[in-house]
């Protein structure tokens, strides 16, 4: 069995990942993690990941902080007609409007669709994403490794993993001298690595790596195999 994690896919075409995944020889045997932020930005917004996500028992989506937005947003699904923005509360309307300024409008019409086609399934979408976690931690021979979306703000080597808040893990921005842990190297995305100059391409440091190779700009994906730490980037 070999692990895999990949980060920040944004409406990458589900066809196209699936065919990447194929391409590195991933099977029923092997695990793979998504780092959060499979919605928003680009084609369907992501909803036909979401759906395939459902159905796949070696695949672990991580929330994003896009995923969060949409969550805090679930009541879109329900209460927003055409002209009903008016009748939701300026909490509500905050919270989707601040979804809608990053990226949701193709994820937003996509579930409308499925509303009106298979409203189980948008129901089944929304407590999947509820359920997915914040962070995980792995250990694959005697590397360990700690899979977050974004970071780990405010950081301190004496914080507990569970005292981290939700915006610390999935809104923080690392810059390149900060350190995590030690012993654990922390794989994260949400922050493109063009930030760091490392367009197209994973970013390194001794702490941490950011995965998050650009998909929302465009870019094709990466797959990182932790078994080896060899770096996968799709050709098709």
């Amino acid at each position: 069995m070999a692990v895999y994690v990949t980060s920040d896919l944004h409406g990458y075409p589900l066809d196209r990942f699936r065919e990447f995944l194929s391409s590195v020889g991933f099977s029923e045997s092997d695990w793979l993690y998504i780092l959060g932020d499979v919605i928003d930005r680009n084609g369907d917004g992501g909803v036909a990941m979401l759906r395939w996500l459902l159905c796949q028992p070696n695949v672990q989506l991580l929330r994003g902080n896009h995923e969060q937005m949409m969550l805090e947003c679930s009541f879109a699904f329900d209460e927003i007609t055409d002209d009903g923005l008016s009748a939701l509360s300026a909490e509500k309307l905050s919270a989707f409007t601040n979804w809608l300024a990053n990226g949701a409008e193709p994820t937003v019409a996509s579930m409308k669709k499925l509303l009106h086609t298979s409203p189980e399934c948008v129901s089944d979408i929304l407590d999947y994403l509820a359920d997915t976690p914040l962070y995980e931690t792995v250990d694959i021979g005697d590397m360990s490794f700690l899979l977050v979306h974004a970071g780990l703000g405010d950081f301190s080597e004496d914080k507990r993993l569970s005292d981290y808040t939700e915006r610390e893990l999935l809104w923080t921005r690392p810059i390149p001298t900060d350190r995590y842990f030690e012993n654990v190297l922390t794989v994260l995305g949400h922050t493109p690595c063009a930030y760091y100059r490392s367009r197209g391409r994973a970013f390194f440091t001794d702490t941490w790596v950011d995965i998050d190779v650009g998909c929302a700009d465009g870019a094709v994906p990466m797959l990182l195999r932790l078994d080896d730490m060899k770096e996968f980037y799709f050709q098709g």
